[in-house]
């Protein structure tokens, strides 16, 4: 549990400090590749590299959202090919979360607050060959009203900043 948390925490940093100002030393952006980027995190206890994007659209329309999708790297942890999501609202625990590309399907089986985490890692490894070779992958959660929203991902520039963000935390 003490992982989860802590990766709760460290995307609660991101959330908040990649829309404001940080300090080069802490976060630093380390490529744009077309619809994703990459960067890295230097902190105390190591170093955290990795891939995120912004969705493309969102529906419902109205409803505008700080969502991401990110693929990150914690060497320290012995943690790789982690993918996390936030919608941008903390999500309904009574519906699931569901990535999809094509005809593949990726479920987010552990939700904490307003991100949610793949269990396996297996099956991380799994989406991350969907999203090398597909356009577009979409993230369906819930609010806790029970409201939909999806969220859908360009894949242009994935592989690169995925493969820049591994290089950095190798």
């Amino acid at each position: 549990m003490s992982i989860i948390i802590r990766t709760i925490t460290f995307f609660y940093f991101i959330f908040i400090f990649s829309a404001t100002f940080v300090s080069a030393a802490e976060l630093k952006k380390i490529g744009k590749f077309k619809d994703w980027e990459a960067l890295v995190l230097v902190k105390d206890n190591g170093l955290t590299c990795f891939a995120q994007t912004k969705p493309v659209l969102q529906s419902p329309k109205a409803n505008k959202r700080e969502a991401r999708l990110f693929v990150s790297f914690r060497p320290n942890e012995k943690i790789a090919d982690e993918i996390s999501t936030t919608s941008g609202y903390e999500y309904n625990s009574q519906n699931r979360i569901l990535a999809t590309s094509g005809k593949k399907k990726y479920e987010f089986d552990i939700a904490q607050d307003s991100f949610a985490w793949i269990k396996s890692n297996k099956l991380e490894k799994k989406m991350i060959k969907t999203m090398k070779k597909g356009s577009r992958i979409m993230v369906t959660g819930y609010n806790k009203s029970g409201s939909q929203t999806i969220d859908h991902y360009s894949l242009l520039g994935f592989t690169k900043a995925y493969n820049t963000a591994k290089k950095s935390c190798t």
